[in-house]
C-alpha cells in the first residue's frame, strides 16, 4: 500500500475517533430529556434514516446477503450498536467520566488480543509499545496528571456496565472485519445500524412516553442529530473502513484519540480548563499512536509487517 493512501487511512481514522470524543458531550445534553435507550435508538433511527438511502444509491452491485451473512449483520447490530451505546449512554448519566474514559480507552487492548487470537492479525511490538504509550496518556488526561485519582472509585455495578461496553466493541470491530472482506463499509455499517436501531426500538417504547418527547429541549435533539450524522453516519463508515484496509488491531490504536479530542471540545464548547497534563497526555497519545502506524521505508506494504 502506498504511503499516501496509507496516510489518508491514518487521518481517516484519528477524524473518525476524534468526532466519537464529541459523543461524550453529545450524550451528556441527550440524557438530561431522555433515557439511556431511548437516545441510543433515536441516535440510530436517524442514521438508518440516511444510510440506507446512500446505499442503495452508491452500493447498488453489493452482494446479495446470504442466510449466515444476516445472522453476522444481526450480531454487529447487538454488539456494537445496541447493547454497546446502552451502555456507553448508562455511563454517561452514572459513572463518573474518569471511571468511563478509563474503560474506553482499554477498547484496544481487548481489540488487538481478539484480533491476534481469532483473525490470525500480526501483533508486533510496535503496535504493543504504541498502546502503552496511548493509554498512559489517556489516563495522565482524564485524571489530569493525579493518577491517585484511578483508586478512589470502589467497584460498583456501573463497572459491569462499562466492562459490557468494551467487550461489545472489541467484538463488534473483530466481526467487522470478517464482515468487510465481502461487503463495503457503507453496507457493513448501515445493516448493522439498521439491526441494531430494531433491537433496540421495543426497549425504548418501554421507558419513554409521549411527554417526554414533548417536554425534550431542542438541545437534546440536537445533539441526537449530531450523534446520528457526525458520530455515527461518517465516523462509522470511515471507521470501518480503516478496518477493512489496515486490520481490527492496528485500527483500534486510533481509539485513543477519542478521549484527547473529548477534553479539546469539552474545554473549546464547555469552557473547561485545558492544563499541562492534558498537553503531556495528547503528546502521549499522539506518540503512541505514531509508534503503532509507522513504516519504514523499505517495507514497501503493510500486508507484508
Amino acid at each position: 500500500m502506498e504511503k499516501k493512501r496509507l496516510l489518508l487511512i491514518y487521518g481517516m481514522l484519528a477524524l473518525a475517533t476524534g468526532t466519537w470524543g464529541s459523543g461524550f458531550i453529545a450524550g451528556k445534553i441527550a440524557v438530561e430529556s431522555f433515557e439511556p435507550t431511548t437516545i441510543a435508538f433515536l441516535r440510530f433511527l436517524g442514521a438508518s434514516i440516511l444510510l440506507f438511502p446512500l446505499m442503495w444509491l452508491f452500493e447498488k452491485n453489493r452482494p446479495k446477503p446470504t442466510l449466515k451473512d444476516w445472522g453476522m449483520f444481526a450480531l454487529l447490530g447487538l454488539t456494537g450498536i445496541a447493547v454497546y451505546n446502552v451502555c456507553f449512554f448508562l455511563a454517561s448519566k452514572h459513572a463518573p467520566v474518569i471511571k468511563s474514559s478509563l474503560f474506553i480507552a482499554s477498547n484496544p487492548v481487548l481489540i488487538i488480543l481478539l484480533s491476534g487470537l481469532f483473525l490470525k492479525e500480526t501483533i508486533m511490538r510496535k503496535h504493543i509499545m504504541g498502546m502503552i504509550l496511548a493509554l498512559t496518556g489517556v489516563m495522565m488526561i482524564v485524571t489530569n496528571g493525579h493518577f491517585a485519582a484511578l483508586f478512589r472509585f470502589g467497584f460498583e455495578p456501573i463497572d459491569f456496565v462499562l466492562l459490557l461496553a468494551v467487550i461489545t466493541w472489541a467484538l463488534y470491530s473483530v466481526l467487522g472485519r470478517v464482515v468487510l472482506q465481502k461487503y463495503s463499509s457503507i453496507v457493513s455499517t448501515t445493516y448493522a445500524v439498521g439491526f441494531g436501531t430494531l433491537f433496540l426500538l421495543p426497549f425504548s417504547l418501554y421507558e419513554t412516553s409521549w411527554q417526554d418527547v414533548v417536554e425534550s429541549s431542542a438541545s437534546a435533539w440536537l445533539a441526537i442529530a449530531h450523534l446520528s450524522v457526525f458520530v455515527t453516519v461518517i465516523s462509522f463508515i470511515m471507521y470501518y473502513y480503516g478496518i477493512q484496509q489496515i486490520g481490527a488491531a492496528r485500527a483500534s490504536i486510533f481509539i485513543n484519540v477519542m478521549p484527547v479530542s473529548a477534553v479539546l471540545m469539552a474545554t473549546l464548547i464547555l469552557g473547561e480548563a485545558f492544563t499541562i497534563a492534558h498537553f503531556i497526555g495528547a503528546c502521549f497519545v499522539l506518540t503512541g499512536v505514531y509508534v503503532s502506524t509507522y513504516t519504514r521505508k523499505h517495507r514497501p506494504s503493510i500486508e507484508s509487517m
